[in-house]
């Protein structure tokens, strides 16, 4: 597994979240979901290495179990 990034490389995190926030804005939830599919995969793209695309869904497969699994 190749070593990703984890922490923010924004010099202006907030403004990054709000810009992500800003584009679900006024969209159904199919429209949200459609929306967040076609960012994963331009983003993927942009990386072109399946390599560390592979290790990314691991990481954020293994955040959701870890979501799932800890106490409300």
């Amino acid at each position: 597994m190749s070593v990703l990034v984890t922490e923010s490389r924004f010099p202006d995190p907030d403004r990054a979240y709000r810009a992500l926030i800003e584009a679900h804005r006024g969209l159904s939830d199919e429209q949200s979901a459609a929306l967040n599919s076609s960012l994963v995969l331009i983003l993927a793209n942009h990386i072109g290495d399946v390599a560390v695309l592979q290790d990314a869904l691991a990481l954020a497969r293994q955040s959701l179990e870890q979501a799932r699994s800890s106490p409300e």
